[in-house]
């Protein structure tokens, strides 16, 4: 079941014994503090690892204007963007050098294919992923809603422990990564 993101703020005051919010706006504390940490907290922990759901491929539009130094062109980073996985050239996603800076990725190719990291529909989230959003969203609402300390020390290892079942079933979908070009193996040919 697709929960939206009030849905998913009130399963977490539920886990910490809170009353649950119906809008972001309903005037009590649960749904002030939900609304006040709720985006932070679902774009780190979108951005903490290259999740299959939210990671994409685009073409990036050149800026009109170059980088001051350093490199020749300057492309603009989708609205969507979270995180740099890496950058490539024509048919390849990978392998240019580059940086991001001040909002725009900064290169010396003429073209560039961008793998990234970036902000989907809550709706559009796994179950695994939802689970750890909402753990991760116990934890950070403990304290501000329950003021309790030792109750939020413990929401934060569960927190933990479903991040890393969630990175685990995640990665199962994807070919693992081989070493390619690795000088050691390069000599024993």
């Amino acid at each position: 079941m697709a929960l939206s993101d009030i849905g998913l703020c009130s399963r977490a005051l539920i886990k910490i014994g809170a009353a649950p919010i119906t809008s972001f706006d309903d005037g009590t504390a649960q749904s002030e503090i939900a609304g006040a940490l709720y985006p932070q907290a679902r774009d780190a922990l979108l951005s903490a690892y290259a999740w299959s759901f939210a990671s994409g491929q685009v073409i990036l539009d050149q800026l009109a204007s170059a980088p001051i130094a350093d490199y020749q062109y300057a492309y603009q980073l989708p609205n969507d963007f979270l995180r740099a996985l890496s950058a490539g050239s024509g048919a390849r996603g990978r392998g240019l050098n580059y940086r991001i800076a001040g909002g725009a990725l900064h290169t010396n190719a003429s073209d560039v294919v961008l793998t990234y990291i970036f902000r989907p529909q809550e709706e559009a989230f796994p179950p695994y992923f939802d689970q750890v959003l909402i753990m991760q969203l116990a934890a950070e609402f403990t304290i501000p809603v329950t003021e309790n300390t030792s109750r939020a020390e413990t929401m934060l290892k569960l927190a933990e422990r479903a991040y890393e079942r969630a990175r685990q079933i995640d990665a199962q979908q994807d070919t693992p990564n081989k070493i390619e070009n690795f000088t050691l193996i390069d000599v024993r040919d």
